[in-house]
């Protein structure tokens, strides 16, 4: 790990000076070789927890392949300087910001989506023109040993290079003195990672997670939220960081949303346990320790008060927990605390809005924020008076979906931006560039009294701020 540390400094030093077209190249490379290896991703999704091969495709694959596209065509425009308008004090001088590579990044891939969320930032570190270490997560091991296979297929060690293992593998790699660190998982590992990060000075993009609110206000369509909310939510088991976390819906229209969520939830999957546990529409949870961990917060819900209004199963010899939806759940129940991370979804009845505007902004800020309405007013209430690192109105995961927009968090659920020209802007320093275009520019600043004419030029300035 060291020895190859060490390689990639003399390469990253090279990269500086490495064209737009190098680099596409090899952005180009990695798309193709990913989807040369399609049928081996549904093997592998489908051995680590069952993932069906369409979520494969939306979720993994081709958030790669977008990331991958969006890069080569824009790329060249990217790396150009960016001019920049002189000041009173700068006139006669050229200045832009110039786009300069961090240098050594790591890499820290989740289990959940760890194609896309492994491969997309990637995308966005040679792009940028850095050297890569990837640390793919151990709980998904088919995909992990396919991602190896992949970049060790497309690059040589010294430009971007892989381990695997566990934490362990991860705590020595935090320990190198990286220029940058991108990770992607909980809040909980994000703090541990900021803190490795502190002791070298390490910039890093945090994309973590949190408690996901969405809203479904007296004067929405109530087919629409249901579909999406039933597929955003229970999408991989659940495991998704921008899934929907809880729901808030208007007393007025709630039976009759909860109606068409278990329709679409009869459609998609059936309705009792043996048949959704067999469905090939339907992930399991990553494993035992976290099937564990939900079904926990599912009976304490239970023992607290709370009801279900469909699933309520599990079978956790194949780690698999029914799409449940939970009603009067208390407040002082774990799930209302704990990110659930699983395909658990509680029901919080309102009557108005200002109300679950409060609730909101009591916790922590979510990574996502979801309001279904016609209502124009409660649409821009709700989006002026809570933060979040990204929302959607009358549909849900598609900011991340949107390759033009910046995704990621705030404080609790992330740190800095990724995606697109976000994404190669996290992976690069903004340098900013004087250069003296004329003679009497030098001059102005020189050695013994300023000059008459800025010193005027000075005074007029603090007349107008």
């Amino acid at each position: 790990m060291h020895e190859v540390f060490e390689r990639q400094a003399s390469t990253a030093l090279r990269l500086r000076s490495s064209t737009a077209h190098e680099r596409i190249e090899k952005i180009r490379k990695l798309r193709d070789t990913v989807i040369a290896h399609t049928e081996g991703w549904y093997r592998a999704a489908y051995a680590d927890f069952k993932k069906p091969q369409g979520e494969v495709d939306l979720a993994e694959i081709l958030p790669v392949c977008l990331e991958a596209n969006e890069a080569i065509r824009k790329l060249k425009k990217w790396m150009k300087p960016t001019r920049v308008w002189p000041t009173l004090l700068t006139f006669g001088m050229r200045s832009y910001v110039q786009y300069v590579p961090r240098g050594r990044c790591l890499i820290i891939g989740p289990f959940n989506y760890p194609v896309n969320l492994t491969l997309g930032p990637l995308v966005s570190a040679i792009a940028a023109g850095n050297t890569a270490i990837l640390k793919p997560s151990e709980l998904t091991p088919n995909l992990s040993a396919l991602i190896c296979q992949v970049v060790r297929e497309v690059f040589t060690e010294d430009e971007v290079a892989i381990f695997e293992g566990e934490a362990d593998v991860s705590q020595a790699l935090l320990e190198l003195p990286f220029d940058h660190i991108f990770f992607t998982g909980s809040p909980m590992i994000g703090k541990y990672v900021m803190g490795a990060a502190a002791k070298n000075l390490t910039s890093v993009t945090l994309e973590l997670g949190g408690k996901s609110p969405t809203i479904i206000d007296e004067s929405a369509d109530l087919q629409l939220a249901a579909i999406n909310v039933m597929w955003a939510k229970f999408a991989n088991a659940g495991q998704t960081c921008i899934a929907p976390d809880h729901v808030f819906v208007h007393e007025s229209v709630k039976d009759a949303w909860v109606a068409c969520c278990r329709e679409q939830l009869k459609k998609a999957y059936g309705t009792t346990l043996a048949e959704q546990k067999d469905s090939p529409y339907l992930a399991h949870i990553v494993n035992a320790r976290h099937t564990t961990r939900i079904k926990a917060l599912l009976d304490d819900a239970t023992a607290k008060g709370a009801r279900a209004l469909a699933g309520g199963g599990t079978h956790e010899g194949e780690c698999f927990i029914q799409p449940t939806l939970l009603d009067q759940v208390s407040d002082q129940s774990r799930i209302m605390d704990e990110e659930i991370f699983g395909p658990l979804l509680p029901i919080i009845g309102y009557r108005d809005i200002g109300e679950v505007i409060t609730k909101i902004n009591e916790g922590q800020k979510p990574l996502a924020l979801y309001i279904y309405s016609r209502n124009n007013a409660n649409i821009e209430r709700v989006l002026t008076f809570t933060v979040s690192g990204g929302a959607c109105v009358n549909h849900a995961l598609m900011q991340f979906m949107h390759g033009n927009l910046p995704f990621g968090g705030i404080n609790n659920s992330g740190i800095g931006n990724a995606h697109g020209h976000y994404g190669f802007k996290a992976f690069s320093h903004e340098r900013g560039v004087v250069r003296t275009q004329f003679s009497f520019a030098a001059t102005l600043f020189g050695a013994g009294e300023v000059p008459m004419m800025i010193r005027k030029a000075m005074k007029s300035a603090f007349k107008y701020l």
